[in-house]
């Protein structure tokens, strides 16, 4: 399974500071609870890579509705 698989999985995902300094997402699927933290400046990382990965998206849509 890749990141395309769909899967009938629910989960509620958090996001925030701890009292650490770092930054938390917090995976939470019933029964299961993932937390990960990250540096500071890994987490703008990440956030870059959500950015581009959804602009991407948006185009791989737009050119499925022509």
């Amino acid at each position: 399974m890749g990141i395309d698989t769909e899967r009938d999985i629910e989960a509620n995902l958090q996001i925030g500071p701890t009292d650490q300094g770092m930054v938390r997402l917090f995976i939470d699927a019933g029964s299961l609870e993932i937390p990960m933290d990250f540096e500071p400046d890994e987490a703008i990382e990440i956030a870059e890579e959500i950015r581009a990965a959804a602009q991407a998206a948006q185009q791989a849509a737009g050119k499925k509705r022509r």
